[in-house]
């Protein structure tokens, strides 16, 4: 695909998992996604999203479609990233209780435990306070949601979720990495992919 004159691309990872509703949301917000199943995919992208799915599933398509090494490179080269989820799970620097043949990015410095909300009946749905995108509340969707139990001096904590745990994170970003434990995309309030196109913006 040849890139047009002043338009947005954002790729969305398109091996598995609800990718559509971040295109759908990137496209309401003025920007193009692209589809990304293989390397070449990457070329013109500005900006990347990794939605949820199933994370050891998707660690597993991004090695036979060799998509591991290249995007590797563009993060490690400051490609904007947005991680929801399982894309949180791929992108973080330690995982407590991966399999061993799970992938990590090690993209952004935090620690996280896989499905540590509950499994698919524990879905859950609650208003979060969100730096950056204005005081009225987000409605976070938690859907087999990741714990962040842990997170580098780099990291910006940009909401968090208070529960018997304690006041656990659920947004955070780290100089090109935006990652989430919940679903902004199926919500239809786009302030979060609008912050995370912010960071493309800027670049």
């Amino acid at each position: 695909m040849s890139p047009k004159k002043d338009a947005t691309y954002i790729g969305v990872l398109a091996l598995q998992g609800n990718f559509r509703m971040h295109e759908y949301a990137v496209e309401r917000l003025g920007a193009t996604p692209i589809e990304v199943k293989l390397p070449s995919d990457l070329d013109i992208v500005q900006g990347l999203i990794i939605p949820g799915g199933e994370s050891t599933t998707m660690s597993i398509l991004l090695a036979t479609s060799e998509l591991i090494e290249p995007m590797s490179k563009l993060i490690e080269d400051g490609l904007p990233v947005f991680g929801t989820c399982a894309g949180m799970i791929l992108l973080a620097s330690n995982l407590s209780d991966g399999r061993s043949d799970q992938i990590s990015l090690g993209a952004i410095d935090i620690s996280v435990q896989r499905n540590a909300f509950g499994r698919q009946p524990n879905s859950f749905e609650c208003d979060l306070s969100v730096a950056k995108i204005g005081l009225h509340p987000f409605r976070g969707v938690f859907i087999r949601a990741p714990l962040v139990y842990s997170v580098g001096r780099d990291v910006e904590v940009l909401s968090r979720l208070s529960d018997e745990r304690g006041a656990s994170p659920v947004l955070c970003k780290q100089d090109n990495i935006l990652v989430g434990s919940f679903h902004p995309e199926l919500t239809g309030d786009d302030r979060i992919h609008k912050l995370f196109l912010s960071m493309v913006y800027s670049q």
